[in-house]
């Protein structure tokens, strides 16, 4: 009986495993299962990645320059970056070159600075920034501009030539006549057209009539003054002349338009006061008799300049011992003209001149087209040092070494006309104490004005009335 139960037994284990009715493995707890706990994270798309080249430090450095990359990462995974900053000097001059791959976070920002491994040498320097094979920004930087050098190239009869030049100006009779613009004139202030004669387009010749709108207080009193001196006359000759008005203001003012320029080259009745034609005979004055300092354009030019002076020196409301000049552009050369061709006349308090043109030729006529250009093509047989010769007669940075008055200048970095370094140019010659001189740099700014100068011009005056 019990052989056959264990034969039943055996056979009935065989049978069951035969039907695939194993017992089942037991399942683990579910909670000590492994897991895969990565996140799938899809390629940052790079032009998604937002770049920029903000100003900082108005982008003027000392030693290296220090320009910041912000770049902006919408992508959920780390954006790489190559970046490349290409450096050169302002006339074209390769200096270096600086890559490097910049790591951005998903969804962050980052300000990464590019400096060169080297100290720079002073001057101004045109930096090209790449972000993702993508040109960002291209701009102009200053390095020190303060120690740039710019020597004076005068020639050695530098001082006999504009001493020779005043004495023929102070030959010529000046024969001021002034008119009235009613309309203009205020109980405070009268406002007049004042017609005067300036000396020849050369060493003989007939007397040039210039004008100019003159302020005059009212009370009787001697009044600062200021010497308004214009830009390159560019508006066309049926553009008004702005007259100005005479107001609550109390300083007696001149707004100077010098040969062939302004009130001197406009139909009749263009302007306040000014019923006769007048007309440019002079053409593109840069180029007019260039190469013959003795009857070039801005030897005049200049020399209208200081007779402008000596007519508010004639005027019992000038305060001559408070003297003051502004211009921009043309005009900003103007005032360092006068003030260093008044220097041992009326010396000037104080003068703010901006883009200043004409300044330190040689290096000038590297980093831009204009004026050099029409200077090439009226050298005639000149050679280029008879030409810079001759230009430095004219120069800003050689006028510069003979003033002493406070300076307030200024210069749009990005300025293609008159770039920086032809305006700190004479700035870093004056013989004004450091103390009395001040710079302004506009970074972005080109050929304009700075925000808020005109204000400046007047606190910067007034702290010396």
């Amino acid at each position: 009986m019990v052989r056959y139960s264990l034969i039943f037994f055996i056979s009935l284990t065989v049978m069951l495993g035969a039907c695939g009715c194993e017992r089942p493995t037991p399942v683990d707890d579910p909670q000590t299962q492994p897991t895969d706990t990565t996140e799938v994270v899809e390629p940052a798309d790079l032009s998604l990645v937002k770049s920029s080249v903000p100003v900082t430090d108005n982008w003027i450095w000392s030693g290296k320059p220090q320009i910041v990359l912000h770049m902006e990462n919408p992508n959920e995974g780390k954006a790489v970056m190559p970046i490349v900053v290409r450096i050169s000097t302002d006339t074209k001059q390769f200096v270096t070159e600086i890559k490097d791959s910049v790591a951005v976070a998903g969804k962050g920002t980052i300000d990464y600075i590019v400096t060169t491994p080297e100290n720079l040498e002073p001057g101004f320097y045109r930096a090209v920034c790449f972000v993702n094979n993508k040109n960002v920004r291209s701009f102009i930087f200053g390095i020190d501009p303060f120690d740039i050098v710019s020597a004076p190239d005068m020639q050695p009869d530098f001082d006999e030539f504009w001493q020779t030049a005043k004495a023929q100006l102070a030959a010529v009779e000046m024969n001021a006549t002034l008119t009235e613009i009613e309309n203009h004139s205020s109980a405070t202030r009268k406002v007049y057209l004042v017609e005067l004669y300036s000396v020849p387009d050369g060493l003989e010749g007939e007397p040039v009539k210039i004008r100019g709108y003159y302020c005059e207080p009212q009370d009787g009193q001697a009044h600062p003054v200021i010497m308004h001196f214009y830009g390159y006359d560019t508006q066309g000759t049926k553009s008004k002349v702005e007259c100005p008005y005479g107001g609550n203001s109390t300083y007696a003012e001149f707004y100077l338009s010098h040969r062939g320029q302004y009130l001197n080259n406009r139909p009749a009745g263009t302007n306040p006061g000014v019923d006769e034609a007048t007309e440019n005979i002079y053409g593109d004055w840069f180029a007019y008799h260039f190469g013959d300092k003795n009857s070039y354009y801005y030897r005049g030019a200049f020399l209208d300049c200081v007779q402008a002076v000596r007519f508010m020196a004639t005027r019992p409301t000038s305060n001559m011992n408070k003297l003051f000049a502004e211009g921009s552009s043309q005009g900003g050369a103007l005032s360092y003209a006068c003030a260093s061709l008044c220097s041992d006349l009326y010396p000037f308090t104080a003068i703010a001149p901006n883009v200043a043109f004409l300044g330190d030729f040689p290096d000038y006529f590297k980093i831009v087209s204009w004026p050099a250009e029409t200077a090439k093509a009226n050298k005639g047989s000149m050679t280029d040092e008879e030409m810079y010769a001759f230009l430095s007669y004219f120069d800003t940075k050689n006028l510069a070494t003979k003033i002493s008055a406070a300076v307030l200048a200024s210069s749009g970095l990005q300025d293609g006309t008159c770039p920086p370094h032809t305006n700190i140019a004479p700035f870093n010659n004056l013989l004004t104490p450091e103390s009395d001189k001040e710079y302004v740099f506009a970074p972005e700014m080109q050929h304009d004005y700075p925000q808020g100068w005109t204000t400046k011009i007047m606190n910067f005056f007034k702290a010396r009335m």
